[in-house]
């Protein structure tokens, strides 16, 4: 099997190199930061140390069959530096784009978020959500730097499939749960770390931050079936949607969550202050109805494998 490009060595880059490893396709991840001793240490993984912004990519795309696309700048990382975070996500993302289109690469995957319609969710429901919901272009605009790279970028990848014929899929993924339990940086790694620390302290707990808490119900997916998903749109015979929603189905609100967690490392009680209505991650929008997982399901063969459960036990249980 031909060689697999991964740009980003994080979280779900190596549960791509993981899954590649193992079904023996050589892959190499290329990164600013070194992956875990662990999966450098896999067969078929290379690792070389590179900006996507300044690294001569024809050279890293010689004999590459497919790309897959992580490297970004999360949001946190957005709001402390917003351009530059705009430059390795747009920016980064088209030149990628475009190397593959020169190189004569097959397939383009990359990781976009389910964030880029939060902000259409008043007009949306009460029917599952499409990839495709109709938003205006003003009052639905995104509503956070990090949703507006990943439109963008989604819309990048569209272009470079209408008008150059290379083969591109995004997937809109939920709230990735999962990681370095010690220093998340995701804004659902900061909350479910916090309350599994409030869990195992016990007693009483206040959610002081804006950014953790939503009303109404939210989704989640796990590291791992972000990985698969990957795979998935990159084995796909005709993914002809481009653009896809990946999460697991089940929508928890955030005292489901404080209850699955107490059920696991200890009971506590939680609170948050009054405030309006709002969406998760501090979006201003409650979500008014699930995703629509059916073209995922359809067109790559892909439903998620892990429930919240699962992946609290996976990624917490030794911290």
């Amino acid at each position: 099997m031909s060689r697999i490009l991964i740009t980003g060595a994080g979280l779900i880059g190596q549960q791509c190199a993981r899954l590649l490893s193992a079904r023996g396709q050589a892959c190499t991840l290329v990164d600013i930061r070194q992956p875990s001793p662990a999966v450098l240490a896999m067969p078929g993984v290379e690792f070389v140390e590179a900006d996507i912004l300044r690294a001569p990519l024809n050279g890293l795309l010689d004999g590459v069959d497919g790309v897959l696309h992580t490297a970004a700048m999360l949001s946190t990382g957005l709001r402390a530096d917003p351009l530059r975070g705009l430059e390795v996500n747009i920016l980064g993302t088209a030149r990628l784009l475009e190397a593959c289109r020169a190189a004569g690469v097959r397939r383009f995957v990359q990781a976009s978020s389910a964030t880029v319609v939060y902000a259409g969710f008043p007009v949306l429901g009460p029917g599952p959500i499409p990839e495709d919901a109709s938003l205006g272009l003003v009052s639905h605009r995104p509503g956070s730097l990090y949703a507006l790279t990943k439109q963008s970028c989604e819309h990048l990848a569209l272009l470079w499939r209408d008008l150059y014929g290379l083969s591109t899929v995004s997937l809109r993924f939920a709230a990735v749960v999962g990681g370095d339990a010690d220093t998340p940086t995701s804004v659902p790694g900061r909350l479910m770390s916090r309350l599994i620390a409030a869990a195992r302290a016990g007693g009483a707990h206040l959610l002081d931050d804006p950014f953790l808490w939503w009303d109404g119900t939210e989704e989640f997916i796990d590291p791992r079936d972000c990985g698969h998903a990957m795979i998935a749109a990159l084995d796909a015979v005709d993914p002809a949607q481009g653009v896809y929603a990946i999460a697991n189905p089940k929508g928890w609100t955030l005292d489901a969550v404080a209850a699955e967690i107490a059920s696991r490392f200890g009971a506590f009680t939680l609170t948050v202050p009054d405030h309006p209505p709002s969406g998760f991650a501090g979006f201003a929008h409650v979500r008014p109805a699930p995703t629509d997982l059916s073209a995922a399901a359809r067109e790559l063969g892909f439903s998620a494998r892990h429930e919240l459960g699962d992946t609290l036990q996976t990624w917490w249980s030794a911290a």
